[in-house]
């Protein structure tokens, strides 16, 4: 099964700390792939701008360096990466200054899609909005895109939005969430919307509970200044966690256009009632050496490196099905996974000895992205009737043929949904303002409370007051596999 390729239209991509990390690892091998798999069209470049001192040249080689590190594979074809780095530009300029900005103008082709890619820190998207306008750089086809984190409370995201909306439309900004991107996510919509067979069952009837887990084996290393301010709830639940949340407890939107599809997520949100204090777990990876507190150096951090809970969505649909959500940092394997965890059969004619059994559909986002169905069968052999549970399993890798083994990096699709002026994968404003009213309380409990996190050792699944978040209420964790 190939592909088929859709060239976007002609643009000027303009990215806002072009040396720095995000745009080396994770933009340009994106946008890279994408120019060798022939989605650039004719005439389309990529302009890098940050304080450092470079001319084109000099910028070009440093591309050049992340591109063999990062996008490997692609760059064996060697005139591939030469046509590729020819599209580059470069502008030295200073996002809080003036200096630079006379220079970036001159660069900009009239009437294309002009696409500035804000890869800094949130308290530089103020300065550049004011700027871009201030140089008449905004023209019907402009757009913006931001990174998370989109602001560190309520407040502070209500802010930042009343600051981006005093330059730009609603429809000209792009909050990227790079878990929107990934094919497995994408799917969970295909999966839900495109067969009979699941939508009918998709609801608290016949759910027991859903288990969304976000599963980290690396630590904090290079990010403990953000980290020790943020937390794991601030850092993943509120924003990767949550739209997760949302795509699997949406209502079918009435099309599949981006307001449509965000009017149905923002819905989830305002649904989700209050967290109970004892329907939440904080965690806090340690070792001898390499704990939690001595990477951060505060020997009395109540940051944590790890959070599960238990909310509820309140409509017709999910009225009493619970949705367990945890991600953490050194836990046992980086594994992202949704589990749709359905009821029993509500008579069994097999008897005792059949044992209890269950049907599972997993979603696989990372690593090994694919769909397992558990189901029950009759175990092979004579005597009895015995039961066990199978899965009807299929990896995207063999499913779809050799040609897709290597599925897009999320940022590929998003950054090429921007030059394609599709919001349907990207957070509008108020749904960014709702998760964090839902956030914002379950923070400030803890606060009030004095909550410190759980120690867990680094490698496990967690604390062991997750497992008894679940055990309480009958249930377990499944388990968290790479």
């Amino acid at each position: 099964m190939v592909s088929r390729v859709i060239p976007v239209d002609p643009f000027d991509l303009v990215i806002f700390g072009g040396t720095g990390d995000l745009a080396q690892r994770k933009i340009l091998p994106a946008l890279f792939r994408r120019f060798c798999a022939g989605q650039w069209a004719e005439g389309a470049q990529l302009i890098g701008a940050a304080r450092t001192s470079y001319d084109s040249v000099s910028f070009r080689k440093v591309v050049r360096e992340s591109l063999l590190k990062f996008a490997a594979k692609q760059c064996k074809n060697g005139p591939a990466l030469e046509a590729f780095l020819q599209r580059i530009d470069y502008v030295a300029l200073d996002g809080s200054s003036k200096d630079g900005w006379a220079q970036l103008a001159d660069k900009l082709k009239p009437e294309r899609v002009r696409a500035f890619y804000f890869s800094v820190g949130p308290n530089l998207f103020g300065p550049l909005a004011e700027r871009i306008e201030a140089h008449d750089l905004i023209s019907p086809l402009t757009r913006i895109v931001v990174e998370k984190p989109f602001g560190h409370d309520l407040a502070s995201a209500q802010a930042l939005n009343a600051t981006l909306a005093a330059h730009f439309s609603e429809k000209q900004i792009y909050r990227i969430d790079h878990y929107l991107g990934k094919e497995t996510v994408q799917n969970l919509m295909a999966v839900r919307f495109g067969n009979m067979l699941f939508e009918p069952l998709w609801n608290s009837q016949y759910v027991d509970h859903i288990q969304i887990t976000v599963a980290e084996s690396v630590g904090i290393d290079g990010r403990e200044e953000y980290y020790e301010r943020a937390g794991a709830m601030r850092d993943m639940m509120q924003n990767h966690l949550m739209q997760l949340l949302c795509l699997i407890a949406m209502e079918p939107p009435a099309k599949f256009d981006p307001d449509s599809v965000r009017d149905e997520k923002l819905k989830v949100i305002r649904a989700l009632d209050p967290v109970e204090p004892h329907h939440i777990v904080r965690g806090q990876f340690e070792d001898e050496d390499t704990g939690y507190r001595q990477i951060v150096g505060n020997p009395r951090s109540t940051t944590e490196s790890y959070v599960a809970l238990k909310a509820h969505v309140s409509n017709w649909r999910w009225a009493g099905t619970p949705f367990y959500l945890r991600t953490g940092k050194r836990l046992v394997a980086r594994s992202s996974v949704i589990n749709v965890m359905f009821k029993d059969a509500p008579h069994s004619i097999f008897g005792a000895d059949a044992g209890r059994h269950a049907n599972v559909l997993s979603i696989r986002l990372q690593p090994n992205e694919g769909i397992t169905l558990k189901v029950t069968i009759k175990e092979p052999g004579p005597g009895g009737m015995r039961l066990v549970d199978v899965p009807l399993d299929m990896s995207f890798a063999e499913a779809l043929g050799p040609e897709n083994q290597d599925p897009p990096d999320a940022y590929e699709r998003l950054v090429m949904d921007v030059i394609r002026g599709n919001q349907t994968l990207f957070m509008r404003g108020d749904e960014v303002e709702a998760a964090w009213a839902w956030t914002d309380p379950v923070i400030a409990g803890w606060q009030a409370r004095g909550d410190v996190p759980k120690p867990y050792d680094s490698g496990s699944t967690g604390p062991g007051d997750a497992e008894l978040l679940m055990k309480r209420d009958g249930r377990r964790w499944q388990g968290i596999n790479p």
